[in-house]
């Protein structure tokens, strides 16, 4: 089959690699309909994650037909289509158990984080879904049917995007009334946006350096823009404009933002994860006793991290990997109510074949890209 690969830092092609078969009894097989490039699959090809081997196969949003399935699969038959949520989880796990599926005990031997579809060895080393079939283990857990009526479009971002950006705002506490800014327009900002208006918000501002994406923002979510290039200091604009900060800020950029010459120095050197700049912006924008969310990807350890400016006013931090299979039923059923519309964040849909193109603009933002989908 053909899929997209990891080569080396910024270097992909597509390839032709060895079909996935049944290796457990709880396995199926999909033969992909739809996969997408997520921001953060862009860490992988910066080579801001450890344990990439050459040939690895990249992709975590991915939905597609059921094409085989092991003898101990009960729900799903050949046939049917499905949407995959990114984490791999067992469903049987304390964490499982407790909706935390992205904290899985038993679906990464390689590591203490739950594993990850395409996302490296250190994270499972589980191939991912940028290709024409993928193999889904513990298939009782984390596939979803998708209804006939839903399109593509509609339904695959329940992988990642619309889990990954609704739990942005639940976990930042977001209600009636709510202030809140959130740091990227990039494709989990966007969608966090949408949330927070949805969740009852009766203010949201948006931040980011990139015109095309400001601009979306402000036509399809009716958000305040910031440009954070046209201040001196973006977060104490924000707590001036209103009046004391934000209760929430979401950070949906994480370690692959813009970085400053001593980042990129110290990312070269290993001695720093990847750009920092989102999160001393978040701390001075968000209000005293207020809450900050990272949905950004971050790793590593990171120097003047402002733990003292956090402490000193009260500001609780959550964060981590949403555990995205709790929440896809009831965002699909978001979707087919019409309450949440995620498809105009696509910008592009391109053959599979083309996926070094779509990395390349999707990465250097070429072309008003946003979102690209990728079709097999």
């Amino acid at each position: 089959m053909k899929a997209i690969t990891y080569q080396g830092v910024k270097d992909v092609r597509v390839k032709e690699v060895k079909d996935p078969k049944i290796e457990k009894p709880d396995d199926l097989i999909i033969k992909v309909t739809s996969t997408a490039i997520c921001g953060s699959d862009l860490h992988l090809i910066h080579g801001l994650v450890p344990n990439m081997p050459k040939d690895y196969i990249l992709g975590h949003e991915t939905m597609g037909i059921v094409e085989e399935v092991g003898p101990e699969v009960r729900d799903l038959k050949k046939g049917d289509r499905v949407v995959v949520p990114f984490p791999v989880a067992c469903g049987h796990c304390w964490y499982c158990e407790h909706d935390l599926y992205s904290s899985c005990d038993n679906s990464n031997p390689h590591g203490e984080v739950g594993g990850i579809f395409g996302y490296s060895e250190t994270f499972g080393g589980y191939a991912g879904g940028q290709a024409e079939y993928l193999r889904v283990p513990y298939a009782n857990v984390g596939p979803v049917k998708v209804p006939e009526e839903m399109s593509d479009e509609q339904a695959l971002f329940l992988t990642d995007v619309l889990p990954t950006s609704y739990w942005g705002n639940l976990i930042c506490g977001v209600k009636e009334g709510a202030t809140v800014t959130v740091l990227g327009c990039g494709p989990i900002g966007l969608m966090a946006q949408k949330f927070a208006w949805l969740l009852g918000a009766e203010r949201v501002i948006a931040v980011d350096y990139i015109d095309y994406r400001l601009e979306h923002a402000k036509k399809h979510n009716k958000v305040e823009v910031i440009n954070f290039e046209e201040h001196d200091n973006t977060g104490r604009y924000i707590k001036e404009i209103t009046k004391g900060g934000t209760d929430v800020v979401i950070d949906c950029v994480g370690m692959d933002g813009k970085m400053t010459i001593v980042e990129m120095l110290e990312t070269a050197m290993l001695l720093q994860g990847g750009a920092m700049s989102a999160i001393p912006m978040a701390a001075q924008a968000v209000r005293k006793n207020g809450t900050v969310g990272l949905v950004g990807v971050y790793g590593m350890r990171y120097n003047q991290f402002p733990l003292g400016d956090f402490f000193a006013r009260g500001i609780t931090l959550k964060m981590g990997q949403c555990p995205a299979t709790a929440y896809v039923r009831h965002l699909m059923k978001l979707v087919q109510e019409g309450k949440i519309d995620p498809t105009d964040i696509i910008t592009h849909k391109l053959k599979l074949e083309e996926g070094q193109h779509a990395y390349e603009i999707f990465d250097q933002k070429q072309d008003d890209c946003i979102k690209v989908v990728l079709k097999p």
